[in-house]
């Protein structure tokens, strides 16, 4: 157990660079360190591609600037349904749901639940077929769609403040405070557990997120109201380019506001990600992924990473997302 924390020490130390949207910092993280849960009969097949589970982690999000269908997946408004918990307004099947609303209606205001079902069986698939392909590439992008149910602003039509002149609130909330604070996090969530139902694990997540949006929202708009305007950003060294953030005393004030709120979702989503990782194994009948392990790709060196971190983020700051824009 000693050996693994300091694993994933390491992998937090190793992340300690300048985070990008959630989708290139914290996505990663959630990805490499859910590979510290899994049982020795996995641990050694997906540690061995943890670099490829760890780089692919972003891949759904790349594919919002090109397939207009991909959005959706990443996000359920819940306040377009519901004013407060419970969700008793929207079926929690994917044929009771368009029955009532609508699929058109569905996707207008996300499916991330449904989708990370769907996802489940997919990779029980290719879990059964021992196809090592699809198994690393369905891994990367369920663990991206469970991560993304666990964040608040991913349950709500105003999910970048702009409902509420908080705009820029998603990326502070999902990005600049884990960058700030995320080697303090507790990663350690102990061994995977099987999900009885993974459907309702979905929608567990993203009620757990629609819970917490009053305080992502209430918090900061009453610092904000508070604190001084001039000390609200400041400008930081960005590679090449001098960018405006939220100042470190305003988000170290919000961050106190949130009580550890940020450490508890992504905690939360590495838990989710190893227990249908492990779910799916084991629903497949716990085929032997170690006859896989010579197939294996090998690792990407740290500055072949990092070369390209950066040319993913040239090619993306040039194009636009298709749908919401976050």
């Amino acid at each position: 157990m000693k050996l693994v924390r300091l694993s994933i020490l390491l992998v937090i130390l190793s992340f300690q660079q300048a985070a990008h949207a959630w989708g290139f910092y914290s996505h990663k993280l959630i990805n490499r360190v859910a590979v510290f849960s899994l049982p020795p009969e996995m641990f050694g097949f997906y540690k061995a591609n943890i670099e490829y589970l760890t780089e692919h982690a972003v891949d759904a999000d790349k594919r919002r600037y090109s397939d207009s269908l991909e959005a959706p997946r990443h996000y359920l408004d819940l306040d377009h349904y519901e004013a407060v918990l419970p969700v008793d307004t929207v079926p929690k099947f994917w044929k009771d749901a368009v029955a009532k609303l609508t699929e058109d209606t569905l996707r207008a205001y996300g499916i991330v639940p449904w989708h990370i079902n769907a996802m489940y069986f997919r990779l029980v698939e290719a879990m059964k077929n021992k196809d090592k392909e699809r198994i690393l590439k369905l891994s990367a992008d369920i663990g991206h769609y469970f991560a993304d149910a666990h964040v608040p602003l991913h349950a709500s039509e105003n999910y970048n403040g702009q409902l509420t002149n908080q705009y820029g609130i998603h990326g502070f909330w999902e990005s600049r405070l884990p960058e700030l604070y995320s080697d303090d996090y507790d990663l350690f969530v102990g061994k995977a557990d099987y999900i009885q139902n993974v459907q309702s694990a979905a929608w567990q997540a993203t009620e757990g997120s629609f819970a917490a949006l009053d305080s992502v929202l209430f918090f900061e708009r009453n610092l904000n109201n508070k604190f001084d305007a001039d000390k609200k950003y400041s400008y930081e060294q960005k590679g090449a380019n001098q960018v405006r953030v939220y100042s470190k005393e305003y988000a170290a004030r919000y961050n106190k506001m949130l009580d550890g709120q940020v450490e508890r979702r992504i905690r939360a989503s590495i838990a989710a990600v190893a227990d249908v990782w492990y779910t799916a194994w084991v629903d497949a009948g716990q085929p032997d992924l170690n006859t896989l392990l010579d197939k294996a790709p090998e690792k990407i060196k740290d500055e072949e990473r990092k070369q390209k971190v950066e040319e993913e983020q040239k090619v993306l700051s040039e194009q636009r997302m298709i749908g919401r824009q976050e």
